[in-house]
């Protein structure tokens, strides 16, 4: 195995590349299924280097198969293409060109920087151990998501083990984190409409008000998580929509609202969903009022192995320093890496991509999102050494 120095000193050197995959990737992104044009660059980049390119796996994803001449394990690194329906207010020469689109959660800097992993192994094959599948997948940030057409369509097939990067604007550049176990929580989506009877504001009690009922039943899911789930298991339900009415005085006869169940385990979230449906049922039939609800089952939460997790401490703090390689705490975002870690022992890590300096310090899925760089070089070296440390035994 190459020392680090050598893979860093070899990343480097790509550096001004990824600058510019990444910079085309952020100007011209497409939304979650529809990453055409994004899987047919990111095609055109990879056969540049040699590589074999397996398209259309799981809808627009690649694989990427590289084999070296030493029989040993193969393992998987994953990136993410797609992008949000946002629209970007950064004021720089690589903002969006796509209205209403951009890359607001760094998954550009993922594939320029597995792009460059890629290019690593492509000219280091002949020393290589085993084989290093390269996943990148679309459909990241919507449910269903990319994940499982990739497995079923053979991303995992013999994989031994797996490893995924985000880069994460709250920590500084230079910094890494994860946690063994469960690290980031099961997402499930609900949309409801309840219909009630309009009228007349100045009467009504010719009425059934979907105002009144829905601020009551926005009140009473505090309840699910407060007085129905154990305290000791993190669980989130939120309201993050709530639409009714027109005018000041005409009672609205349709509410609208949309929100997300998050959780850590399978108990805590059946218990909430349950008991969302009873909150729901109870409060529209107290007032007279018909519903539809819809609940979309999400990603399941992402686990890290103990063991692999246990390696990215030793090969991060190696790498960064054990000052920079940090325990986080479990977070109620999602990600759909979850799938892969359900099938094959991995490890999905945090490198650190925020600076304040430069004024990188907005939140993922701000509008004026970005990234410091720097940290593709980081990401890249950390995927390549995680699986190097996997296959040297």
């Amino acid at each position: 195995m190459k020392t680090s120095s050598y893979i860093k000193e070899q990343l480097q050197r790509l550096y001004p590349e990824m600058v510019r995959w990444r910079r085309h990737l952020h100007q011209n992104p497409e939304l979650s299924f529809q990453e055409v044009h994004t899987s047919r660059w990111i095609a055109e980049q990879l056969k540049a280097f040699g590589c074999e390119v397996r398209e259309g796996v799981g809808g627009h994803g690649l694989l990427v198969s590289i084999k070296g001449e030493l029989p040993g394990p193969v393992i998987a690194l994953r990136a993410d293409i797609d992008a949000l329906p946002i629209q970007d207010e950064k004021d720089c020469e690589y903002r969006s060109k796509v209205p209403g689109v951009m890359h607001a959660c760094g998954h550009d800097g993922h594939t320029s920087a597995l792009l460059a992993v890629a290019n690593y192994y492509q000219q280091h094959k002949a020393e290589l151990v085993g084989e290093r599948r390269l996943i990148f997948q679309p459909a990241e940030e919507q449910t269903p998501g990319g994940a499982i057409r990739m497995i079923e369509d053979g991303a995992l097939d013999g994989v031994d083990a797996i490893y995924g990067v985000h880069l994460w604007s709250p920590i500084p550049y230079g910094q890494t984190a994860t946690k063994p176990g469960p690290f980031m929580a099961a997402a499930d989506e609900f949309t409801l409409e309840i219909v009630g009877l309009g009228g007349h504001g100045g009467m009504p009690h010719k009425t059934i008000d979907t105002i009144v009922i829905g601020s009551a039943l926005v009140q009473a899911v505090q309840s699910i998580v407060g007085r129905n789930v154990d305290p000791l298991k993190p669980a989130v339900v939120t309201i993050g929509s709530f639409q009714a009415g027109t005018t000041n005085n005409v009672i609205a006869e349709r509410c609208a609202m949309k929100g997300t169940v998050r959780t850590f385990d399978e108990e805590s979230r059946k218990l909430t969903h349950e008991r969302l449906e009873q909150l729901i049922n109870h409060t529209c039939s107290m007032y007279g009022a018909k519903y539809d609800y819809h609940m979309r089952i999400g990603y399941p939460p992402v686990v890290n192995d103990e063991e692999e997790a246990g390696r990215f401490f030793r090969v991060s703090g190696e790498l960064f320093g054990a000052e920079n390689t940090l325990r986080s705490e479990a977070m109620m975002v999602a990600e759909d890496f979850s799938y892969y870690l359900e099938k094959v022992p991995g490890c999905f890590m945090f490198v650190g991509a925020g600076n304040e300096d430069s004024g990188v310090v907005y939140a993922h899925h701000h509008p004026r999102f970005d990234i410091d760089e720097r940290a593709m070089v980081h990401s890249a070296q950390l995927l390549i050494q995680m699986a190097e440390d996997f296959a040297a035994g």
